[in-house]
């Protein structure tokens, strides 16, 4: 009556030995380790590279753990802090400054346990200690830039068709283009009409001004708001990238804010500095005529740049264009050959330079280079086929459809597109993340050392059937946060030690199902039969609107409140696993091979 097949209880006891795998990781600790990362997205770490630290560390005579390959990053792992700080400065000056050397932790599982993918769970920058920044983006700023650039286009598109008109002013979130006739703002409008498509036009008079009224459409107001918030977003992470920090989290909050968590960065002041600081993005003519001279010095007028594949490129100091008059660049596809491209759309002076420099120099090669803290890096440079006219610019040639939309987000995200406004600062101390990591232990393990207590003296032999099947939830719950890579942070902790009391109630209903079945005048095994049967119903029924909560948590909240609901649904599952298979299973062992029961031991 209460047995298992033989399939059910291997089913079990996969699971568990499963869970048991992947919660092993989180109790061997961490060590310090270093992680070198590419510099820019054109590069890649490979086994070159890997070759190099290997050799730098080896010359040092540095005493290293593990040195081994990790996706595009290469990562060594040391006993202590102070060699781990030496074996930073030492890369540091091995690989130069086209690597970032980031100091990390990693975790000390054993190599059997990671080939097996089963890897520690992140901890959170309340657990680790770091810098917290929520920025807003000035939407404001990123719809004035857009319309005072679309004034510069409306006039220089004027001009080029010959068409009269008496100004263009602006008026709040319109644009007023004046006329002298009616013939005139009949052309202006058929053609603005076909240049500017985001603009919705109306034809109007007002004081006894002929007016061509251009006023953006939402969709493109809310397009232009979007790609403010993913510049910024780009153009942080490119930033951060220069504090050495291994795991950044920098990520959209809402419509408008941005957060930034920098675990193990304690300098409040640089992280600012860093965050806000500018770029700027130039411009020029390669110079194909001359070679570098001896000693690597750059011919006079000229300047020395490296491209992203890390040649040196002479390129002439007089500047064509900036970054300021780049209005969008997108990524697309050339439409000769269908090969990925990118679209550049420049404003009304940036287009009238850009047609005279393409003009002038036909079959020479043209660079595009991005300044950041004095460093210039050279994007593309590629070869003028013709004159480009129209402030519409392609950049094409042996590049991925990946490399194109980088190209063209680096091209947007050399500067903010909006200014940003840190409204939100948190600094968080290593201690009080090792402090907070310590209380939430103790508290799961106080909790869970109670509800033992109780269950045990209360239902006997079926109370620590109970303890065990949450032994078997915690375990299960841990292994499938450590599997799915989740931050851990403190509202997490909170849901572990409250998913514990909200398991243990389902076996609390099973167990006093039991004993009304044997009030009842059952049978011992009918009723342990009965009472899991019977209670079954009502556990899916508590615990599906418990997961209904959950979810709607993680759905509509943000943050620490996702990281709590994502804690909270899994061990809802895991609980009814637990408290219903895995405890009926113990029970089944205990009780069910007796044929003639007279009794149980459920207080």
């Amino acid at each position: 009556m209460n047995r298992y097949p033989l399939w059910k209880n291997l089913l079990i006891l996969a699971a568990l030995l499963a869970g048991l795998i992947y919660t092993l990781p989180n109790f061997y600790g961490e060590s310090p380790a270093v992680q070198i990362l590419p510099l820019r997205s054109s590069m890649k770490a490979d086994a070159a590279l890997l070759g190099r630290v290997e050799d730098a560390l080896k010359t040092a005579s540095l005493n290293v753990e593990m040195v081994a390959l990790d996706g595009n990053s290469i990562k060594a792992r040391f006993a202590d802090t102070d060699v781990q700080l030496k074996a930073k400065d030492i890369l540091k000056a091995q690989l130069g400054d086209d690597y970032v050397v980031a100091l990390n932790l990693l975790p000390r599982s054993p190599q059997w346990l990671t080939s097996l993918h089963a890897l520690p769970m992140y901890l959170g920058l309340d657990l680790r200690g770091g810098v917290h920044f929520l920025l807003q983006v000035d939407m404001k700023a990123a719809l004035d830039k857009a319309l005072e650039a679309a004034t510069g286009d409306i006039r220089s598109a004027l001009r080029e068709e010959n068409i009269a008109y008496a100004g263009v002013v602006r008026d709040g979130n319109r644009l007023l283009v004046k006329f002298r006739d009616d013939e005139s703002r009949s052309k202006a409008e058929e053609q603005l009409k076909q240049r500017f498509s985001d603009y919705e036009l109306t034809a109007k008079d007002q004081a006894g001004e002929l007016l061509l009224q251009a006023t953006l459409k939402p969709t493109a107001e809310h397009r232009i708001q979007e790609s403010a918030v993913q510049q910024n977003l780009l153009t942080l992470r490119n930033r951060v990238n220069e504090l050495g920090v291994a795991e950044p989290v920098i990520q959209q909050q809402g419509a408008d804010r941005v957060v930034v968590q920098l675990p193990g960065v304690q300098d409040t002041a640089r992280a600012k500095d860093i965050l806000g600081r500018t770029a700027t993005l130039e411009v020029r003519m390669v110079d194909d005529e001359h070679q570098i001279g001896a000693g690597g010095v750059a011919p006079f007028g000229t300047e020395m740049f490296k491209d992203r594949e890390g040649n040196t490129l002479l390129v002439k100091k007089q500047v064509m264009l900036t970054g300021e008059r780049i209005n969008d660049a997108q990524p697309g596809f050339d439409n000769r050959n269908n090969e990925p491209a990118v679209h550049i759309n420049l404003d009304g002076v940036g287009a009238r330079k850009f047609k005279e420099a393409t003009r002038e120099n036909v079959g020479k090669r043209m660079a595009i280079i991005l300044f950041e803290k004095g460093k210039g890096e050279i994007i593309t440079a590629p070869v003028i086929r013709e004159e480009i006219g129209g402030g519409r610019v392609q950049i094409s040639g042996k590049m991925s459809t990946e490399e194109a939309q980088d190209t063209s987000l680096l091209l947007r995200a050399g500067a903010l597109a909006a200014p940003m406004e840190i409204v939100e600062e948190r600094t968080v101390g290593p201690s009080l993340g090792a402090d907070n990591i310590a209380r939430g232990f103790n508290s799961t393990k106080i909790g869970f050392i109670m509800i033992a207590v109780f269950m045990a003296a209360y239902y006997m032999i079926f109370g620590t059937i109970s303890v065990l099947a949450l032994a078997a939830n915690l375990l299960l719950l841990v292994a499938l946060l450590s599997m799915l890579q989740a931050t851990l942070t403190l509202p997490g902790m909170a849901g572990i030690a409250l998913t514990l009391g909200m398991a243990i109630d389902s076996n609390v209903l099973i167990n006093e199902r039991i004993r009304e079945e044997l009030r009842n005048g059952m049978s011992p095994q009918a009723a342990i039969n009965a009472g899991y049967d019977s209670a079954f119903a009502t556990i899916v029924d508590s615990n599906i609107t418990n997961l209904i909560a959950g979810v709607a948590l993680f759905l509509f909240g943000s943050g620490p409140i996702k990281g709590f609901a994502v804690v909270l649904c899994l061990g809802i599952l895991t609980s009814m696993f637990s408290s219903v298979l895995v405890s009926r299973a113990i029970a089944n062992l205990v009780y069910g091979r007796r044929a003639r029961l007279t009794s149980i031991s459920i207080g």
